[in-house]
């Protein structure tokens, strides 16, 4: 009964895949702009100053963002005991933030790069509070999907009308850093008010820190690991080459990170009801809903990795305009990490995660940092973008291989029985539906949009034949609902 009782992960899909849609739909419309008008050095200085305040955000954080879901979802049925466990929280993230604005101070006033920019600097650093205040892992840990989602959606329709209207030449890359931050976290400001829906804004009971400093720490390892070697490469880039080169890195990236959220937004959805599964003993509803997340993972991440991989030139072309060609390289090697990070989101983060396993994901993560590092500390000077690229790649690989090792005895099975000749053939048939676009000389976007028709369409309609077990439960979910 209680099972039936919980939100539906269908309809939690559905919404956190629309919120993802959304996180593409807002790029898409103010990229080409953003990117035209700023050039590869003002791009290049927000990306620098957004991956050196990543740093700060995750020492104040302290890992509490994916704790946080999982130590809520156990107690959500109780609202004194999350009520406990928010205050904890929030108190343990607010103190932190002192400590992290002292630290960030005096790195800008001891730091060359980071005191030429100070204002740039002061001004992304907003999400350190924000991020803390907004309690995000809250709303997850509730499955709140469908507000999250109508909540992103208004503060990024008032950011994209704000970029239109302030930002206008290349000296406004100030003003274009203050409104990615207003569309990314100011939200988080009504999240705090939001809260009361759901927990007593009163003290209630005794409150017991200690009980969540172990934990934490596990959890802080984890993100001091991921977040690393996903911001180490701009920031490599940042310190031994150009602003320019981080510029064209930059364009490659948000491309990746625009793929990643929505193949990531299953994992979302899923972190809380596998944590709710695990503690109440229901290990059969945990392995099926493992094993449908990662062939959703295998047959969305691969098709979107190489579908970008062939249109690398003409996504960059719209998106960035022809500044922004030096990307084309970096971009043709980082998407394969699509499916790595879809993996891993699901190996780590569904899985591991909620089974106790936080050391598993600390260890991987550490491997991918030590790869990260090493490879760019070669590949930057001499390859610059294209040579982070690789040891981005490098990384996110290593990451799944050690997840991967841990899991073997449960998710090994499915890897081996998969029908990979049966995915492969349903991209090759792909690539050579839409290729022939490439050579017609029209626009990067009409090539984009006519050969993303082709080449989906012919992927989808392979696995539809083939009888492929996602897509086929996925087409009769639709008849069911047609039927209703």
């Amino acid at each position: 009964m209680e099972t039936k009782q919980l939100p539906s992960v269908r309809k939690n899909l559905i919404l956190n895949i629309l919120l993802s849609v959304s996180s593409i739909l807002f790029p898409l419309i103010s990229y080409p702009y953003v990117f035209r008008v700023l050039q590869p050095e003002g791009t290049g200085k927000v990306a620098l100053a957004t991956s050196v305040i990543a740093y700060f955000s995750m020492f104040a954080q302290l890992g509490i963002p994916t704790y946080g879901i999982r130590a809520c979802a156990k107690v959500r049925d109780d609202r004194q005991a999350l009520s406990r466990t928010v205050h904890e929280l929030l108190g343990i993230n607010l103190v932190m933030d002192g400590i992290t604005y002292a630290l960030l101070a005096g790195a800008i006033l001891l730091i060359p790069k980071l005191r030429e920019e100070r204002l740039l600097y002061m001004i992304i650093s907003i999400t350190i509070l924000l991020n803390s205040i907004g309690m995000e892992w809250l709303y997850h840990a509730l499955e709140k999907y469908m507000y999250m989602t109508i909540r992103s959606i208004v503060f990024k329709t008032i950011a994209l009308g704000a970029l239109f209207l302030l930002v206008k030449q290349k000296e406004d890359y100030v003003i274009y850093g203050a409104i990615s931050i207003f569309a990314a976290s100011a939200s988080n400001i009504m999240n705090f008010f939001y809260a009361r829906k759901s927990v007593d804004v009163r003290i209630v009971g005794k409150m017991d820190w200690k009980r969540h400093l172990k934990p934490v720490a596990i959890f802080f390892a984890l993100a001091c690991a991921a977040t690393i070697y996903t911001n180490l490469d701009s920031v490599m880039l940042g310190f031994m080459t150009t602003d320019a080169d981080v510029g064209y890195y930059n364009a490659a990236v948000k491309v990746k990170s625009l793929l990643v959220n929505v193949v990531t937004a299953l994992g979302a959805v899923l972190l809380p009801r596998s944590s709710w599964y695990v503690e109440h003993g229901q290990m059969g509803d945990f392995r099926r809903m493992t094993v449908k997340a990662l062939r959703f993972i295998l047959l969305v991440a691969t098709a979107l990795s190489v579908y970008f991989m062939l249109y690398a030139k003409e996504c960059i072309l719209f998106l960035s305009g022809d500044a922004f060609l030096p990307a084309e390289p970096a971009m043709q090697i980082i998407m394969p990490t699509v499916l790595m990070i879809g993996l891993t989101n699901i190996l780590g983060i569904q899985i591991l995660v909620p089974l106790g396993k936080e050391k598993v994901v600390l260890k991987s993560e550490i491997a991918g940092a030590i790869v990260d590092l090493i490879l760019n500390l070669i590949l930057i000077p001499r390859y610059r973008a294209a040579g982070a690229a690789i040891g981005t790649l490098a990384a996110e690989t290593m990451v799944f291989f050690v997840q991967y090792l841990e899991l073997r005895g449960e998710i090994g099975t499915l890897f081996r029985n998969y029908r990979w000749m049966r995915l492969a053939a349903g991209l090759t048939i792909a690539a050579a539906a839409g290729i022939w676009v490439k050579y017609t000389g029209m626009k990067p976007v009409m090539t984009l949009i006519i050969s993303a028709i082709c080449f989906f369409t012919a992927y989808g309609g392979f696995m539809l034949w083939q009888k492929e077990e996602t897509m086929t439960e996925s087409i009769e979910l639709v008849r069911r609902k047609i039927r209703k």
